[in-house]
């Protein structure tokens, strides 16, 4: 038997319902996009032309789009028309992908994802969903929209821009000696206003000529000398404007862009080449991509910044000082990271500007110096003998090093200065055998380099770390903040970013971070349907039936 079936048969179906379910993430999205004050979510707009869409309409429905993987202003353009719960945020409207585009690379939508964090966080504390009083910290690399082979590299800059200064001076030595223009400092010919000035004073030079050669007669034995000059003076200025000025600006731009970075994209100048894990071809390609640092709490993204360098341990000051503006970072007692983020400048900076904070954050070394293999290990100085009275040091060999003077090194990357105390070993030992000990293969003394405050500072954090609170809120690290990460780039399908320029992919990942929370927020919290508690009912009957059957069956027996 089959269902009546006719080909071309016309049909009017009619339905008449329009809604969705009452735990449906549309819902999610709109209580708390709505739960956020017309004074954050408004900006001012123009008085004149077509009046904008309303800014809490426009984040619904790019929060909802995110949560179905679709990125592309003219897919939401569609989904607008075709889905029913886009349809439902946006009010039956239609919108341009333009319209789309635009306000997401907007400054003002910017600013608003980044507020949502804060609201989003006091929600979490109003309803008790802090971890631990606990903020997770760890980051991932996203490959940035750009390509992948217009690079710039800083040391290539520095190479060919050190060429051009050269080359300047000389051909301003030679206008010099033409007496073509007045003395300039070096430094000021080495730049392209510099170096403009010399176009300008030359192009002044062959006019003045050009002018003398007029007034000239027409035929002079031995040719004229002034025809001579200004050909030489026409080469000069066209190398000036057809090569070193234009170059000297792209260089001068180009130093510009870096502010301290290796590297830079051309289709995005804010985004680094570093290493990704998404390396197919195996062999090491740099990709262009940023630095995510987020911030979490029971899985939940309570904040997160955008940095251009790939390591972790320079990114924790500034982050922690953005939360502390926002105010987030109150809401916190415990600051927990990997040992990624476990430096001595690091620590410091903990120390000093948040005594009121706990963290938990091992050092690089940390797992290792728990492990046997280290603590007998004779090379390492933990495990010599240290005489405190009379400051010296003697190793597994017998060999003796007292303190020889102190030493302080300039950090490179944090500008950071660090105090050691150097111990060398004695001359002359108890034995002759320990005076050979005592000198190095090229025969000098062996020295080490003991730095005391960060031997204090690592103590500190190995204490808290093996109480038992440290354990058990570390412990939480890998199921809390490192989950995010794997969710939005294989979940939600976010392994690139879909904006160009730190600022539009900040709101690009805050959109994807904020969904996240959101889809979460809303499945911990759905509506039971409405036949749970009657099936819930009879399977509890079910149960009691069966825990008699077996009780009187047990009593005949």
């Amino acid at each position: 038997m089959y269902q009546n079936y006719i080909t071309g048969q016309t049909s009017l179906t009619l339905n008449l319902d329009f809604s969705v379910p009452e735990n449906h993430l549309i819902n999610v999205i709109s209580t708390f996009v709505d739960s956020i004050p017309d004074d954050v979510m408004l900006e001012t707009t123009s008085d004149t032309g077509r009046p904008a869409y309303h800014p809490a309409m426009m984040l619904k429905i790019l929060l909802f789009a995110y949560s179905r993987r679709v990125f592309s202003g003219r897919k939401i353009e569609r989904m607008l028309e075709e889905n029913l719960p886009m349809m439902i945020l946006a009010e039956n409207r239609k919108m341009s992908y333009h319209t789309i585009n635009n306000f997401r690379s907007s400054d003002h939508a910017n600013e608003v994802i980044k507020k949502c964090f804060v609201y989003f966080t006091s929600l979490l504390e109003d309803e008790g969903l802090i971890r631990e009083s606990a903020v997770f910290i760890d980051g991932t690399k996203i490959e940035a929209d750009a390509n992948k082979y217009t690079f710039v590299w800083s040391k290539a800059v520095e190479k060919y821009h050190d060429k051009l200064k050269k080359d300047a001076v000389s051909l301003y030595d030679e206008l010099i000696n033409k007496e073509v223009i007045k003395a300039m400092a070096e430094e000021e010919v080495q730049t392209s206003q510099g170096l403009e000035i010399l176009a300008q004073e030359t192009e002044k030079e062959i006019k003045k000529i050009t002018k003398e050669i007029e007034e000239e007669p027409k035929v002079i034995p031995g040719g004229s000398k002034n025809k001579v000059k200004r050909r030489g003076l026409k080469k000069i200025l066209h190398k000036l404007q057809k090569d070193l000025i234009p170059r000297a600006k792209k260089y001068e731009e180009a130093e510009k862009i870096f502010d301290g970075r290796n590297s830079y994209s051309k289709t995005d100048h804010e985004a680094t080449f570093m290493h990704m894990k998404e390396d197919h071809m195996r062999n090491g390609q740099l990709k262009p991509g940023y630095n995510i640092q987020a911030a979490t709490t029971n899985q939940y993204v309570v904040d997160f910044a955008l940095f251009p360098n790939p390591t972790d341990f320079r990114t924790l000051e500034p982050f922690l000082e953005q939360m502390k503006s926002r105010g987030i970072l109150d809401k916190f007692h415990n600051i927990v990271a990997d040992a990624g983020y476990g430096s001595e400048y690091n620590y410091s900076i903990l120390e000093e500007n948040y005594s009121d904070k706990d963290y938990q954050i091992p050092y690089t070394l940390y797992e290792k110096e728990q492990t046997r293999k280290y603590k007998k290990d004779p090379s390492k100085i933990a495990n010599w003998y240290y005489n405190e009275e009379d400051d010296y040091y003697i190793d597994k060999s017998g060999v003796r090093f007292n303190f020889k003077y102190y030493s302080q090194r300039k950090d490179r990357t944090t500008g950071m200065v660090r105090d050691f105390k150097i111990y060398e070993a004695d001359e002359f030992q108890l034995t002759e055998e320990l005076t050979k000990l005592a000198k190095t293969k090229t025969g000098r003394q062996r020295q080490i380099h003991y730095n005391p405050n960060w031997q204090y500072l690592k103590e500190k954090a190995k204490e808290t770390l093996q109480s038992e609170d440290g354990k058990r809120i570390y412990g939480c690290r890998k199921t809390d903040v490192e989950p995010i990460f794997g969710h939005m780039k294989s979940v939600f399908g976010m392994r690139r970013t879909h904006l160009r320029s730190k600022k539009k992919v900040e709101t690009d990942i805050g959109i994807m971070f904020m969904m996240m929370n959101l889809s979460k927020y809303g499945a911990k919290r759905k509506v039971k349907p409405l036949n749970y508690y009657s099936k819930k009912q009879k399977t509890e009957k079910f149960t009691a039936k069966m825990n008699f059957s077996v009780f009187l069956s047990g009593i005949k027996a």
